[in-house]
């Protein structure tokens, strides 16, 4: 595994909430990807949630999307992500506080999450 680059940059989803987007180049397998996980403020808790989609246009489908994306986001924060089968064939991997914690040991990340979870409270 070797990640290339990374980033953190703000997003508004529906309903004026703000979005954060952790998007990470890297080779898993010998095969260099982009991966994106989104996380955003829910439910009464306001608990943060990251999801990224597996693709199905990813080299050899989106079951090995998954393991891979599943894998580089252990590896980078020390807790493996819910990864979530839906019936229509979709994959989706879940992440929570936890996880942005482990992104936050990374400067190219840290300042974005930490101004991210002060503002969201």
């Amino acid at each position: 595994m070797k990640v290339v680059g990374g980033g953190a940059e703000f997003d508004e989803g529906r309903g004026g909430r703000k979005l954060l987007r952790i998007r990470i180049m890297a080779e898993v397998d010998g095969i260099r990807s982009d991966y994106m996980t989104t996380f955003g403020r829910y439910g009464r808790g306001n608990a943060a949630l990251g999801l990224a989609v597996a693709r199905a246009d990813a080299p050899d489908g989106r079951e090995a999307d998954a393991k891979r994306l599943s894998a580089l986001i252990k590896a980078l924060t020390g807790r493996e992500p819910n990864i979530r089968r839906m019936k229509d064939g979709t994959i989706i991997i879940e992440c929570y506080e936890g996880h942005l914690e482990g992104f936050m040991r990374y400067a190219e990340l840290a300042d974005a999450i930490e101004g991210w979870l002060e503002e969201m409270g």
